[in-house]
């Protein structure tokens, strides 16, 4: 197994959130494969990172709290931990979302390969009201920051892997550069993303040779609060996902950009429509509700992907992709301190 030292870096911004941030930082200070150190990255809010500085004030070996360097946003917040990370691994944990204990081992075992640049791992959804809407279709569990229904199972070769459970060679970002910024989320905006799929892109095209893993044993639990189980928030985030795959496939052409998404509508979602529908027949509950739901789930996105494909034509590429981030200058402050499975080859809708 690979003795590179692995960063740990989890993006937060607000302090609502202040028990999962403590939740995650907790889950990764329990992994069997301990992490060189934990990053925690602050979004433009000040009260937030003294608030972090105060409590991990003890312990900043283990736990930094940096302010994000760039604009605001998820991939800004990315591109500064990668700067400031020591180790040969970057990991990224959202801050919502809990790993267990042997996350990071597995993550690991994938860079025995030299060629592997990139390892993902499982994401389960956290549903806050205990279990899943009857009506929400797992073919859509990214939706929701969350593993599909349809990848296949164990260790497999893929086009990109999905950022809030991944880790990348911090050596990948020098030859492909940092996460674009413009194109995910920035707190206040749409829920766009795509950003992880673009870098991927750009990465493989960068080293052909690069291979880039999901191994189903790297898992964490990802919280849905009650508001995500709601359909309004699953119609405006499969629009979201139309609009951010049209400036993916802007910046590195609809092939590439939309390789994956074609078995995944053509072959995945027909056989989820099916499934409810028998459901439904059979006198299931939530069959047809799942049915619908991946009908209108296609629509919206189909119809983001026109809307923003407009507008990229009129208007370019709304982001930017930096070069490989660097650390920042010497003296800048982190924060005001008061004190084994088997391979297979799949794509991914992102």
């Amino acid at each position: 197994m690979s003795h590179l030292d692995i960063s740990v870096v989890i993006c937060v911004y607000t302090e609502d959130r202040w028990e999962d941030i403590l939740a995650a930082v907790g889950s990764v200070r329990r992994q069997s494969r301990p992490a060189a150190e934990t990053l925690l990255v602050v979004d433009h809010n000040p009260a937030l990172l003294e608030r972090l500085g105060t409590e991990y004030g003890n312990d900043r070996e283990e736990v930094r709290v940096l302010a994000n360097a760039g604009p605001r946003g998820l991939s800004a917040g990315r591109n500064t931990g990668i700067a400031a990370a020591r180790g040969e691994i970057v990991a990224f944990l959202d801050d919502d979302a809990v790993a267990e204990r042997d996350w990071l081992l597995h993550f690991a075992e994938g860079y025995d390969d030299p060629r592997v640049m990139a390892v993902g791992g499982r994401t389960l959804p956290a549903w806050a009201s205990g279990r899943r809407p009857v009506w929400f279709p797992e073919e859509f569990d990214w939706v929701v920051g969350c593993t599909y229904k349809g990848l296949p199972p164990g260790r497999v070769r893929v086009r990109n892997v999905l950022g809030g459970n991944a880790s990348f060679r911090k050596s990948a970002f020098d030859v492909a550069g940092g996460f674009a910024t413009g194109i995910g989320r920035d707190g206040d905006r749409r829920p766009l993303g795509g950003e992880e799929t673009e870098l991927c892109i750009r990465l493989t095209r960068a080293m052909p040779d690069a291979v880039l893993l999901i191994d189903d044993r790297s898992v964490i639990h990802h919280r849905v609060p009650a508001v995500r189980e709601r359909f309004g928030y699953f119609r405006t985030r499969t629009y979201a996902e139309g609009l951010s795959k049209a400036l993916v496939a802007r910046s590195v052409g609809a092939g590439k950009g939309l390789e994956s998404e074609r078995r995944y509508t053509t072959r995945v979602l027909p056989a989820g429509v099916a499934r409810g529908l028998r459901d439904a027949a059979l006198g299931r509950p939530g069959g047809a509700g799942r049915a619908g739901a991946i009908v209108a789930g296609v629509a919206a996105a189909a119809g983001g992907y026109v809307l923003g494909s407009v507008r990229a034509r009129r208007n370019g590429n709304p982001f930017s992709v930096p070069g490989a981030p660097s650390a920042p200058p010497e003296g800048t402050p982190s924060a005001p301190l008061p004190a084994a499975g088997r391979t297979r080859t799949r794509g991914g809708t992102r």
